[in-house]
């Protein structure tokens, strides 16, 4: 698509993967955003035009997809696409659809301020223990140790609390408080009758959690300071994870 479109007079950027789209539009302006449904994961055309949504509210979107269906239809109508356009297309279509939009844009007023990782984890914990608890719940060797839904996630507000922290000064050093809590956490989990293989399970479904319902409002979250947030949080569970495993 790049020279396609490049000899009918546009100018290209092409990106292969979310982060680098991420990257591209943080420091460039653009007037079309024409993406994959499926970059890396299934969906993931929805992610990056949600964040050009974010970034570039003005910008013409546009999502290619060979699988056209009507949840497909709904989650474009969702994340506000201008149009979804069916895999192969036909170039001259291609160029008059991208041509019209930019004819007739759409104004849209500023939205919400944007928001840090640590200030949506805080924000989510009940979505994130919520989904968490019901992973957790449909494992087979986690769901057959019997205990009671207040005793799994009585650990998770700290936990939370700790990495968001971590995350709004930048810091790479695990608190006393947090040593503590980690240490006092995986006691409990050994008398409850878990090993240390569950309970790496239980932090990795967190961190699954966590990307899910990041992901999901990745349209409210500041796109320059998300990668190294994200490293906080995962240095941040990987310490955690160390700390409890250590203990049990």
């Amino acid at each position: 698509l790049k020279p396609i479109l490049e000899q009918h007079g546009f100018q290209v950027t092409a990106a292969s993967t979310v982060p680098e789209a991420l990257e591209c539009m943080n420091h460039a302006t653009f007037d079309v955003l024409l993406s994959d449904l499926n970059i890396g994961q299934p969906g993931d055309g929805f992610t990056v035009v949600s964040a050009m949504r974010r970034v570039q509210p003005e910008a013409a979107t546009f999502i290619l997809t060979g699988y056209p269906d009507f949840d497909t239809a709904l989650q474009a109508i969702r994340s506000q696409v201008d149009d979804y356009l069916l895999k192969p297309t036909d170039v001259p279509t291609l160029i008059h659809t991208i041509q019209s939009r930019l004819e007739h844009r759409r104004h849209i007023p500023p939205d919400l301020p944007l928001k840090r990782v640590s200030d949506l984890m805080q924000e989510s914990l009940a979505e994130i223990t919520k989904e968490w608890l019901k992973l957790v719940k449909s494992h087979d060797e986690l769901a057959a140790i019997r205990i009671n839904d207040k005793d799994r996630i009585d650990h998770l507000p700290i936990l939370i609390e700790e990495m968001a922290k971590r995350v709004d000064i930048g810091s790479n050093i695990t608190t006393e408080k947090a040593k503590l809590a980690a240490v006092s956490h995986g006691k409990q989990r050994a008398l409850q009758g878990y090993n240390i293989p569950l309970v790496v399970i239980e932090m990795r479904l967190l961190q699954h959690v966590l990307s899910a319902v990041l992901q999901h409002n990745l349209i409210r979250m500041d796109l320059s300071t998300v990668i190294g947030d994200m490293m906080q949080v995962g240095e941040s569970l990987q310490e955690q994870l160390e700390f409890s495993s250590c203990s049990c």
